[in-house]
């Protein structure tokens, strides 16, 4: 290896680095911002969100490739033209396109890193990811009791308190508790307490409540058994026969299991289907089975549809009258009102299935057609965001050295331009796919076709040391351009004059 190789790849590997780092980090804590309602007042400890943040930091990393390739290249040559390296390097008789050379050997690595990555490590941490974060999701808040307010997430219970004091204690306390009869004869058990306390036991599986000096009222409807029993009214209307019970007591105490509220996971198969959950091989597969369904379907659509229309006259099961002279016999046969109105029902009803059989396959057809696009296009999108890596470096290697600015400054702003245009045009690939306007190869390659159309205009550029940045060039532009304006209206009116 030569020294500038050495050179090139020193400048390049450290904002790479750092870069990627930052990059990730960003997108990351995007996803946690989009999601931290579902995170505040879980009872998690810190082993599910090291998981959660891990597989989403392997989620974010194809997405940020691009744009760390794009940023570090430009840094580099920026840098390089900064200090005016780079022109020493072109005094020298060694062209732009050999010293971008050993940066693009590590772009095609990156490429190929990021295409195995895409396909193996991306459905994985996707399924472990998505699933982790549904668990979390369904998972209920901890206990958390607001004064004057009934809470109703412990299940069998609605509690009230009107006052929280420190340590756990409350005052006015109201509590409901609901049985399996509750929906039939409402509220059968109410528990007034002038204070109580609450906490859980056994690392946080079952919870305590203790009450002080109230009043327990319970309403067991009929007898002990679990049927109820009713008295006949002189009106002759029966009522549930009715007993109350009313206890007092100056210490109560109830544990209630918290099951409910711990997170569970869930079967990681029920997510596999999501196109994001799979790798080339399972979304050709995928994509093919919904294709040859589409065109069975397609293909059966006619022979499925003759059961809605008559086309021969049968007479009994076996003997087929073919169409003759007797059609003509028939049709100036007069045919009375009665008659008539029972053919054109006859006629509507089967002309509404025939159109309601045809409404049910075409939404079919789209259906299956939609989702067979969809797995399509997450196949080419492996492909594309591991080729992004390389072009991202053919915009950026020479931006840097037509720009000539280095640090976080200029490259910071140019990179984030040209990865929203990616994103944009990526997105809107997508969107003309998945409406069916263009084909699925058409929409998934645009993007990095107009960027590497781009990037091949930079290097260009960058190989006939343009100004295209300058500020001066277009200064003298415009300048050049008013002095033609100004000699030419000049002219016109000394003629106008004369």
């Amino acid at each position: 290896m030569k020294k500038l190789d050495k050179l090139i790849l020193t400048s390049f590997w450290g904002p790479f680095v750092i870069t990627m780092s930052v990059v990730v980090f960003v997108f990351l804590m995007r996803i946690m911002i989009f999601y931290i309602d579902d995170f505040v007042s879980k009872d998690l400890n810190v082993m599910d969100y090291a998981q959660l943040f891990f597989f989403f930091s392997l989620i974010t990393v194809p997405t940020a490739l691009p744009l760390a390739m794009l940023l570090s290249s430009l840094m580099a040559f920026g840098n390089l033209g900064e200090f005016f390296e780079l022109t020493a390097i072109k005094s020298a008789g060694i062209s732009v396109v050999r010293a971008m050379a050993p940066l693009f050997i590590v772009a095609v690595g990156i490429s190929v890193f990021s295409f195995y990555f895409n396909d193996r490590v991306s459905p994985w941490a996707n399924l472990k990811g998505y699933s982790l974060l549904y668990d979390i999701k369904t998972t209920k808040a901890t206990l958390k009791i607001k004064e004057g307010i009934f809470y109703n997430d412990l299940p069998g219970y609605s509690i009230k308190v009107d006052e929280k004091l420190e340590n756990g204690k409350m005052t006015g306390m109201v509590i409901y508790k609901h049985n399996s009869r509750s929906y039939e004869f409402g509220n059968t058990e109410i528990i007034l307490a002038d204070s109580g306390r609450m906490y859980s036991i056994n690392e946080n599986r079952y919870l305590v409540i203790e009450l002080y000096n109230g009043t327990r009222y319970t309403d067991e409807q009929g007898s002990a058994s679990s049927r109820p029993v009713y008295i006949s009214s002189p009106a002759g209307t029966q009522t549930p026969y009715s007993n109350f019970n009313r206890q007092s007591f100056r210490h109560y105490r109830m544990t209630e299991s918290l099951a409910s509220f711990g997170m569970k996971r869930t079967d990681e198969g029920q997510f596999k289907y999501h196109e994001f959950m799979k790798n080339i091989s399972d979304l050709t597969h995928t994509a093919d089975s919904l294709r040859t369904s589409y065109q069975e379907t397609k293909k059966n659509l006619v022979s499925g549809s003759q059961q809605y229309y008559s086309y021969n006259y049968r007479e009994g099961t076996d003997k087929t009258i073919k169409p003759g002279k007797w059609i003509d016999s028939l049709v100036t046969r007069p045919v009375s009102d009665s008659l008539k109105k029972e053919i054109l029902t006859n006629t509507k009803a089967a002309s509404n299935s025939m159109l309601s059989y045809i409404k049910s396959q075409q939404d079919y057809l789209q259906t299956k057609l939609k989702d067979a696009s969809k797995y399509e296009l997450e196949k080419h999108h492996k492909y594309t965001q591991a080729l992004s890596c390389l072009i991202m470096f053919l915009i950026g290697a020479p931006l840097g050295a037509i720009i000539k600015k280095g640090g976080f400054g200029v490259p910071v702003l140019v990179s984030i331009l040209f990865f929203i245009l990616l994103y944009v045009l990526t997105n809107q690939g997508d969107k003309w796919v998945k409406e069916g306007l263009v084909a699925v190869p058409v929409g998934a390659w645009m993007a990095n076709t107009i960027l590497f159309l781009t990037g091949m205009y930079f290097i260009d550029r960058a190989r006939s040391d343009s100004r295209l940045f300058e500020k001066d060039v277009y200064q003298m532009f415009f300048k050049r351009i008013k002095s033609k304006w100004a000699s030419r209206f000049g002219k016109r009116e000394l003629i106008t004059h004369n």
